[in-house]
Order: structure tokens, then C-alpha cells, then sequence
């Protein structure tokens, strides 16, 4: 039902159509109301807004309304306010259930406090200034929603690049946006210009809805034709969306893959890890062959040998890899792998084969045993068999040192440096970690040599009787030299620190003329023979006369004593310093001291210093008597 207003309103419409008629007639008559009011506000979903309607001039007087006007054209009054006279006054008459409802603000503006989509409409402001006339404007409110993310969902299913028809591919969607979005397809980073209209090549599908909440929703569905340069194509969809003030934004889609269902056009096979580059494979490894058809999803793949052109069967699976444990030499020969793939063009290779090479090295074999006796001086020639493929290389070495290359290793005129171990090795050089040795013994038997260190520690012709020598006599020989010695305490014989099937013994002892005389032999002796040595030392010094003049200095210094202790003695008697008297009971020996004994005096009164208190001799049967 039309409101009241708007029928008295539509009544009035015809008189004031001609008032203003009139007015405009009379020559006299002017409107002098001008209003601002911006013709579009834009504002985001969710903010504040005011519409401005201002007046324009000066009037002492005037009634601003605002009023709603529906699509139907027909207006519903908001609010009014009257000047009075310099305060504009108003109120709000009917917020039609907003919520929050209007308001108007001291200026007369009509304030939204959250912009909401029913409010994009139109409003009209009507400025009535009596005499100078009446004025009225519209302006259009404009309400921007950011839409929700962008979802895309896309065929999960395995796409025919067989079919000659576009197929869908995916769909794209854009919820709850104002204005409606544009929705844009990709296809590696580049746009796909599809057009709306159905084709076999491709084509897109757009369905907009309008949700209860007034915002709008956009559906895109893209249909292509495939081809197999798109099993590793990236799809995504981009929405554009408007902003205020001819602003856009964009919101991205995750990116997918399809999974495609095309023939096989080629087919790999070869033999991996391990191999060597020039295919060989090493007996007794694990090998493992792999086969790869270029069509999806993957094929059935049949393992096959071929023996007199007929094919063995050896597995089928989907992996496409077939592993050979242990390998052996007798399964060397032709492989090959077929794709079963019935969707695949007539002229397709759906087979491929590889000739399997497996390396081999049996034991070494030499012409002699582990141990090879040879008396010096003598020749010989070791030759070294073997039998692998590839045909393997020879060399021989002694002590890490090359000796030469081939099966045969020749040796002549052979000394004692020729003993040891010889090594025989076989490799391959296109098949690594492949190789295999044996080795022999050879033991030079003869008669020992010997040889002797210089005596230690001086030379020929000065040594003293008595002084400590020590002699070290080495030999080598086969069988392993016995060294002796004439003298006792030669030590047993141990390997030389010089090696090359030395040994060595020493000897320690001390320097008499005996063995200047005689001098010190060492023997060597094995059953081919025996070789000596024999020290010699030269003079030696005797250390007889030395030892005279030690007694006699010794004597000397004995005799001086004495002399010394009788001179003090005597200058302590009493004020006779130059004779002393013999003692009363007898005269001694010519030569000798008198000396009585008694059995009842102490021992101590018979040294010769036993003076009494007053500093001279005591008296009596057991002391010195006076004497010069």
C-alpha cells in the first residue's frame, strides 16, 4: 500500500507542476535554492558514511528532508530538520528498520554508522526555503564487499587425452563480494582466453547468486580439450573484485594438477646400480633392471630373456623393475622389457632390449707352490694363470715395489736380497673392485754371510785392561745362520733392524791382554757352510804400574800423619818440648816404643794423647814414658 504522504504527495504533484510552470513564465521569478550533493558515495561494507546535502547561498530559513526512494521510484521520508536561526534542529522520522537506525547530524547530513548492503539506494535530499523556492537532489550510495577467499575445486579424476571434447577440468568459486567479481583462468601462470560459448577446444561456465544477505556469490566452471603437454601443466583461478574510487582487488586460487590418462609413445630400459659405464656388472652382485614407458597411469611391464630367439619370461609387475640376486656368468645375454599398454598408437615401441655383461675373475694359478727354494745364484721363471671377462691385466710386485707386467716373471743369477714374497695380481681396468692375487715365497738357500759392527766404545790400540767392550756380529743365510761365540755371554740371535733375513748377536765383556792376544771370534754356520770373525784389539794398557804409585802416595800420605801427631804430642809436655825422657821400668827395642800393660789400668789410658788435667802425661804402668 502507498504510504499517506505519497499520496498527497502524488495529488499535489499536477498544482505544483503548474506553480512552477507559472514562476517559470513570469519574468520576475527565479529559484534561488542551490544544493551540494555528491550524485555517488562509495563506502566498504561494514564503515560509516555521511551524505552531504548543503544549501547553498544564504537563507534565514529552510526544511531539509531526506527521503529513500525505493525501485519503484516511490520515496519514503528519513528525516527532517528546520533552520531556526542559526541552529539547524532535526530529527529522524522513520529508519524503516535499519539497524543501527539513521541519524542526522548537526549539519543535516544522514549518517550510516555500518554500511550494510540493503543500503545501496538512492537518497534524495528536498531543501524548502519559502519564497526563495525549493530544491531537491539525489544521491546514490554505493556499498563495496570483499569477497571471502577464493576455492577451487578440481576434477579428481583421471582425464583421456584420447577424447576429442573439452572436459571439465575444474570449478572456481567466489562468495559473498558486491559488487559481483570477475573470474579469470590460468594455465601455467598465462591466462586462458576461453569464451562462454560450448566448444570441443574449451569453454567456461559463470552462474552468479545473490545470498540472503544481499551479497553476491560467483560459480566458474572450465572445460577443456586435453593433450599430453598438460600432464605437467599448473591450473589456477583468479578473482578480480572492485574497490572504491575504481580501485580493484585480486584474490588467487591454490594451484592443482591434473592427472591424465595418455598411451605410451616411448620406452627406456637399462641396468642400474651397480654397473660400470661400459655395462659390465660384477659377478656375484645384486642387479637390478629398470624399465619406463612414458605413458599414464603406468602400464603393466613384462620382463623377458631372450634364449634362441624365444622369449623366457622372467616377472611382470607395475613398478617396473626387475632385480637379479647373485648373478652368475651364464646369465649374461639379451634382456628386455615390454609395456603392455593396449591404448597405444599401432607404430609405437613398446619393447626394448640390453645385452647384460657379467664380469668374472677366477682364482690365480702359479707354476710353483707357496714356497720356492733356489740356491744362490740361480735362475728361474714363475708364470701366473688366470681366466675372467674382460680379459684381465698382469703385474707382479715385491714389497709394494713393481716388478713387471704379463704371466711371466723371470728371476736370475738370485742373491740373498732376492728372497720374499711375490705377488701376483690380476685386475680389469673397465670393471673396478674386480681383482684377485696369490703370492709365493722365495728362500735363497747358501753358505752365511757374516758381517761385523765396529767395537764399541773405542778404536784399535786404545784400550785400558778392564774397560767394557761390546761386540755385535750379524749374518743371513738359508737355512737361518747359527751364530756362536768363544767367549761366554753371547746373546741369542734375533732378527737385524736392517731386515732382509738378517740376524744379529752381541757380546759384552771386559778387555784383558789374553784377548789382545787372542782376540774374540764369532761364528756363523748353516748347513752349507759356516763363515768367522775375529776381534782384535791390539795393546792394551796393563794397570799394574798405576797401582804401585797409588800404594806408595798412599804411604806417604800415612807417614806425614804420624809425624804431624808426634810433634803435637811432644809440645804438650811440660816446657820440654824438644826431648822427653824414657820411662822408668825399662828401655824398649831400638827403634820401637815401650809400651807395659796392666791388667788392672782402663785401655783408654794407653793412647798416646791421654793427658792429664794439668796438661801433661799421666804416670803409671799403662802409658808412654818420657821420651824424645
Amino acid at each position: 500500500m502507498e504510504p499517506r504522504d505519497g499520496r498527497a504527495r502524488a495529488r499535489r504533484a499536477p498544482r505544483l507542476l503548474v506553480l512552477a510552470l507559472l514562476l517559470g513564465a513570469h519574468p520576475g521569478a527565479q529559484a534561488e535554492v542551490r544544493l551540494s550533493v555528491p550524485s555517488l558515495v562509495e563506502v566498504m561494507k561494514g564503515e560509516p558514511v555521511a551524505l552531504n546535502c548543503t544549501p547553498l547561498g544564504t537563507h534565514d530559513h529552510f526544511v531539509l528532508e531526506w527521503f529513500l526512494a525505493d525501485r519503484s521510484g516511490v520515496r519514503h521520508r528519513l528525516a527532517s530538520a528546520e533552520l531556526q536561526g542559526s541552529e539547524l534542529q532535526g530529527r529522524v522520522l522513520d529508519s524503516r528498520g535499519r539497524s543501527p537506525p539513521y541519524q542526522l547530524d548537526s549539519r543535516g547530513r544522514l549518517v550510516l554508522t555500518e554500511a550494510q548492503v540493503g543500503d545501496e539506494q538512492n537518497y534524495v535530499c528536498v531543501v524548502r526555503a519559502g519564497a526563495a523556492g525549493t530544491a531537491e537532489a539525489t544521491t546514490r550510495l554505493q556499498m563495496f564487499a570483499k569477497p571471502e577467499a577464493t576455492e577451487v575445486s578440481p576434477n579428481r579424476g583421471i582425464l583421456s587425452v584420447v577424447d576429442d571434447s573439452a572436459q571439465e577440468i575444474a570449478t572456481c568459486n567466489s562468495r559473498n563480494g558486491n559488487p559481483a567479481p570477475q573470474i579469470t583462468w590460468y594455465r601455467n601462470g598465462q591466462p586462458l582466453e576461453v569464451p562462454l560459448e560450448v566448444n570441443t577446444e574449451g569453454y567456461m561456465t559463470i552462474r552468479t547468486v545473490r545470498e540472503a544477505s544481499g551479497l553476491q556469490s560467483l560459480t566458474s566452471t572450465l572445460y577443456l580439450r586435453l593433450h599430453k603437454a598438460d600432464r605437467d601443466a599448473t591450473f589456477h583461478c583468479s578473482v578480480r573484485y572492485h574497490l572504491p574510487t575504481g580501485q580493484h582487488g585480486r584474490l588467487d586460487s591454490r594451484a592443482f594438477h591434473l592427472t591424465l590418462h595418455y598411451p605410451t609413445e616411448r620406452v627406456q630400459f637399462w641396468v642400474g646400480s651397480p654397473s660400470t659405464t661400459e655395462g659390465w656388472v660384477r659377478e656375484g652382485d645384486s642387479v637390478q633392471l629398470f624399465c619406463r614407458g612414458d605413458g599414464s597411469p603406468s602400464p603393466e611391464y613384462t620382463f623377458f630373456r631372450l634364449q634362441d630367439k624365444q622369449e623366457d619370461v622372467l616377472k611382470t609387475n607395475l613398478e617396473g623393475n626387475l632385480t637379479l640376486e647373485g648373478v652368475q656368468r651364464g646369465q649374461s645375454g639379451t634382456y628386455g622389457c615390454r609395456v603392455e599398454d593396449y591404448d597405444a598408437a599401432d607404430d609405437a615401441e613398446l619393447s626394448k632390449t640390453l645385452e647384460l655383461r657379467v664380469a668374472y675373475l677366477d682364482p690365480l694359478e702359479l707354476s710353483t707352490g707357496e714356497e720356492l727354494s733356489l740356491h744362490l745364484g740361480n735362475s728361474t721363471a714363475v708364470n701366473c694363470s688366470v681366466q675372467g671377462l674382460p680379459t684381465p691385466a698382469l703385474r707382479w710386485t715385491k714389497d709394494s715395489v713393481p716388478l713387471g707386467t704379463g704371466p711371466t716373471l723371470s728371476l736370475s743369477s738370485i742373491t740373498f736380497d732376492s728372497a720374499g714374497t711375490y705377488i701376483c695380481e690380476a685386475s680389469m681396468p673397465t670393471v673396478p673392485l674386480l681383482s684377485r692375487t696369490q703370492s709365493f715365497r722365495l728362500l735363497v738357500q747358501g753358505p752365511p754371510q757374516l758381517r761385523a759392527e765396529e767395537t764399541q766404545p773405542k778404536t784399535e790400540g786404545s784400550w785400558m785392561e778392564g774397560e767394557e767392550v761390546r761386540l755385535v756380529c750379524s749374518a743371513r743365510g738359508y737355512p737361518e745362520p747359527k751364530l756362536s761365540w768363544n767367549q761366554l755371554g753371547g746373546s741369542p740371535a734375533e732378527p737385524a733392524l736392517q731386515g732382509q733375513g738378517w740376524v744379529s748377536s752381541s757380546l759384552t765383556l771386559k778387555v784383558t791382554s789374553a784377548l789382545s792376544r787372542d782376540g774374540v771370534s764369532c761364528e756363523a754356520s748353516n748347513p752349507h757352510g759356516k763363515k768367522q770373525h775375529v776381534f782384535h784389539f791390539g795393546s792394551v794398557t796393563p794397570q799394574t804400574a798405576q797401582a804401585g804409585v797409588a800404594v806408595m802416595a798412599v804411604a806417604v800420605s800415612v807417614g806425614l800423619l804420624l809425624l804431624v801427631v808426634a810433634a803435637f804430642y811432644c809440645m804438650r809436655r811440660k816446657g820440654r818440648p824438644g826431648c822427653c825422657r824414657r820411662g822408668e821400668k825399662g828401655t824398649p827395642p831400638a827403634g820401637e816404643p815401650e809400651l807395659s800393660h796392666s791388667g788392672s789400668e782402663r785401655p783408654e789410658q794407653t793412647g798416646l794423647l791421654m793427658g792429664g788435667p794439668s796438661g801433661g802425661a799421666r804416670h803409671g804402668s799403662g802409658g808412654f814414658g818420657d821420651e824424645c
